[in-house]
């Protein structure tokens, strides 16, 4: 997953950090006094915050009034966190922590160095994990209020795509079966369940392939198999995604306990897929945080005119 602002801030990381190796950086925010700037339906951006985005914008190399820009950006972002913790859309600590992970890893810094560079640039990781967090979680409210990602065809995601020098992008095509070993919420103790996942594993270990699983749970009691069908990458449940994308053809993934007991998903087939549907979902896997669709604008628009915002 892609974000605009954070892709721009990408290619500026290593020479910030090269710079930082010779000459210390200083970071008044840490010493000057918190003061409350504004609110934003009683939540408080105080001084703090509106340096720390300064820091970040010069990062970004942004142009213009810096100190203008922050604010406004954290007003936003104010009016975003606000309404995706009302529709309970945020996203959780540990998707923010994998997101901060990954772009560490993309700058080929640790996540030690990244926050080190962030600390001495007067950013800090909480700041910057506050930002991927509502980048991560808008898409989810404009979906909820919405309903779509954007309104566009596969072959409009296609034509922009093109238009912008990209290659039609390819993604891997899975078809998968799930098994389920199913656990009634009545019986759902921690002695049944471990029993329930005994019983899964010693099955995935002599699992033989797709063609045959009907034949493999015949006998199993409560016993559920599932086909999935046809599954691109980016649709891939996000619990899942990791076990199924390190699973051989004809495997199936390590066992997990879930809401109806317990599960594994085999991989009947992967391949490489370069079709319209292929573009258009990674298309949207890689600008859904981009929030400046006309729907997006006009919704953040309307938050703002209900909004209660006092500056300071």
């Amino acid at each position: 997953m892609h974000f605009p602002a954070i892709t721009r801030f990408t290619g500026l990381l290593l020479a910030a950090t090269m710079a930082f190796c010779f000459a210390p950086i200083s970071t008044p925010t840490a010493r000057a006094a918190s003061e409350i700037k504004i609110v934003v339906n009683n939540q408080a951006i105080t001084s703090v915050d509106i340096a720390r985005r300064v820091a970040f914008l010069k990062l970004q190399r942004t142009g213009g009034n810096l100190g203008q820009k922050a604010r406004e950006q954290l007003v936003e972002e104010a009016l975003k966190y606000q309404e995706a913790a009302r529709i309970r859309a945020l996203v959780s600590d540990a998707q923010v922590q994998a997101s901060f992970e990954r772009f560490a890893a993309s700058n080929k810094l640790s996540t030690k160095q990244l926050t080190q560079v962030l600390n001495q640039a007067g950013v800090t990781p909480k700041h910057f994990k506050n930002f991927i967090r509502i980048q991560m979680s808008w898409p989810r409210v404009i979906q909820a209020a919405t309903g779509s990602s954007g309104g566009m065809t596969p072959q409009d995601l296609v034509s922009k795509m093109l238009e912008r020098g990209d290659d039609k992008p390819s993604t891997t095509e899975y078809i998968l079966q799930q098994v389920i070993f199913v656990v009634p919420a009545s019986k759902r103790s921690k002695s049944t369940l471990n029993a329930r996942k005994r019983e899964a594993d010693q099955l995935r270990g002599r699992y033989q392939g797709c063609d045959n699983a009907a034949a493999q749970i015949t006998g199993l009691r409560d016993v559920t198999l599932r086909q999935l069908g046809r599954i691109m990458q980016p649709q891939l449940p996000p619990d899942w995604k990791p076990l199924i994308e390190k699973t051989k053809v004809g495997k199936a993934t390590s066992t997990r306990i879930t809401d109806r007991g317990v599960e594994f998903i085999v991989v009947c087939s992967a391949k490489t897929v370069t079709d319209d549907k292929a573009a258009e979902l990674v298309f949207r896997a890689e600008n859904e945080g981009s929030g400046d669709s006309e729907e997006a604008k006009k919704f953040l628009a309307d938050l703002r005119k209900r909004a209660v915002i006092a500056n300071k």
